[in-house]
């Protein structure tokens, strides 16, 4: 998908309208010259011409570029329908979304004095400069919707060599695709069955970190067995724990199931890849994953950097 520029917008002043210009550039603190322009994550906002058209019905009268203080007035994709950490690319520069809205000013707004609302808070988008270089009216960005990749593993001796079916691992396939599939964010599954052997999973965990995915979930391994492995090898690659989410889920759970108390489960972050380690059962896997989707995106987000609310 392609998004045309059709203006370039800055102001020398904050709280005011954004004046057209010929040519902006991107740098490492956002649009040079521009009041918003700093070390933070809304150096960049846009706002399409699909929702000025709307608010201009609304309003009365037809919208200026850069009235609602947005610095791409952009034309050809509904842009709150994006998502943070996608991104847009043209032939000088790449941007990355990192807000979906804002706080709405109220009547320290010109606009929403005028007419008692404001578009910018609910349909415009902010983005951070990934790639420097300038932009102008004509200009055309290509569209990449970022897709979280995960990589789930079932560990079970029986289950990898073939004498047990696995039921773990796909129901946490099966979560995954339901709780994402009425959102806008793609996402990416791997799967793979291995014995409880530690040699093996850290090597396969060391080749997942590598690749940069995204999470990293376990099924089995976690309870105090012979062969109950997971955690002892996981905890010591950990370079953050998050220990929080599984001692909610112990408590929780185990106030009227005490066996739920006895799992060992850890989350925290490799590298860039957030991982979970859960018991092996059905039962156990939803009750984990009904948690931790609670707090999972935002996770992802804190990790490249955004504090989304």
């Amino acid at each position: 998908m392609q998004l045309k520029v059709l203006s370039v917008n800055i102001s020398k002043e904050k709280g005011t309208v954004k004046t057209p210009v010929q040519e902006i550039t991107l740098n490492h603190r956002g649009v040079m010259d521009d009041a918003h322009a700093g070390p933070w994550h809304r150096q960049v906002s846009m706002l399409g011409k699909e929702s000025i058209d709307r608010f201009s019905h609304q309003a009365g009268r037809p919208m200026k570029h850069g009235e609602f203080a947005e610095n791409l007035t952009t034309e050809g994709i509904e842009l709150v329908k994006t998502s943070p950490l996608d991104r847009f690319s043209g032939e000088h520069i790449e941007l990355e979304v990192t807000q979906i809205g804002k706080s709405c000013h109220g009547s320290a707004c010109a606009i929403y004095r005028e007419v008692g609302n404001c578009v910018m808070p609910k349909e415009g988008i902010f983005a951070r400069v990934i790639r420097q270089g300038s932009v102008k009216s004509g200009d055309v960005l290509k569209y990449k919707p970022r897709i979280f990749r995960f990589h789930v593993v079932t560990l079970s001796d029986r289950a990898s060599q073939g004498a047990y079916s696995d039921r773990s691992g796909p129901r946490i396939i099966e979560i995954l695709n339901g709780h994402f599939a009425d959102t806008p964010r793609k996402i990416e599954i791997t799967h793979d069955i291995i014995p409880d052997d530690a040699s093996s999973l850290s090597v396969l965990l060391e080749k997942t970190t590598y690749d940069d995915m995204d999470v990293i979930i376990t099924t089995g391994g976690t309870g105090i067995g012979p062969r109950d492995i997971t955690v002892e090898t996981v905890k010591p690659m950990l370079d953050k724990e998050i220990p929080g989410i599984m001692e909610l889920i112990r408590v929780k759970y185990g106030q009227e199931k005490p066996n739920a108390l006895l799992s060992r489960g850890v989350a925290g972050l490799i590298g860039g890849s957030l991982i979970y380690t859960l018991p092996g059962s059905v039962k156990a896997v939803n009750e984990y994953m009904n948690e931790i989707l609670k707090t999972l995106e935002h996770l992802i987000y804190m990790r490249h950097g955004l504090d989304v609310h």
